[in-house]
């Protein structure tokens, strides 16, 4: 699992053997089984994630209904915002699917860039790229229709519609999973 993290690593800047060391000396390779609950609503947490293999969502539960606002699965980071500010979080991150993680820590982070500095060059590109996409997703959710967002998502991450149970895909893309099963057979059916 190591060489996944390198080699994705690796598009962002270039390895030295220490560099590689340091990271493997962080113990930070998790396999986590499906359904396993990473971060609980009121939970204060340190843990940010990196999934190499698998597939987590975060969601909310609101009067008694999950509502899921994000899939990640491979080479896809999250960091919770309760890592960030401190406070407990305001939703649950679970395991849709078996998976391997990274698990850090802002300490953990804080001594590899210390060590190398260009980490911290990484970790800034990679939160300006994530930034981007998050806002161009918001974007998109919020000016359009469920019929244009499930086919946003057929073409932009076809791999959730096998891989996530339908009742959490209509939650994301804002419907029922009723109004999910009429919009794909009027879906297939405007291609027959």
């Amino acid at each position: 699992m190591q060489d996944i993290l390198f080699d994705f690593i690796s598009k962002y800047i270039s390895l030295t053997e220490d560099e590689k060391n340091a990271i493997v000396s962080l113990d930070l390779f998790r396999s986590v089984k499906k359904g396993t609950t990473l971060l609980r609503e009121g939970q204060k947490s340190q843990d940010c994630y990196f999934v190499l293999k698998g597939c987590i969502r975060k969601y909310y539960i609101i009067d008694g209904e999950e509502k899921t606002t994000a899939f990640y699965t491979e080479m896809d980071a999250l960091t919770p915002h309760c890592v960030i500010n401190k406070a407990p979080s305001e939703y649950f991150i679970g395991c849709v699917e078996d998976s391997i993680l990274t698990v850090s820590n802002s300490d953990m982070e804080a001594e590899i860039n210390g060590k190398f500095p260009k980490f911290e060059i990484m970790c800034r590109i990679m939160s300006e790229e994530l930034l981007a996409k998050q806002q161009i997703n918001f974007d998109e959710y919020k000016t359009s229709s469920p019929e244009q967002r499930y086919l946003n998502l057929i073409q932009n991450r076809p791999d959730l519609i096998q891989r996530v149970p339908q009742h959490q895909l209509a939650s994301y893309l804002g419907i029922k999973p009723q109004s999910l099963s009429r919009l794909r057979a009027r879906i297939l059916e405007k291609k027959s």
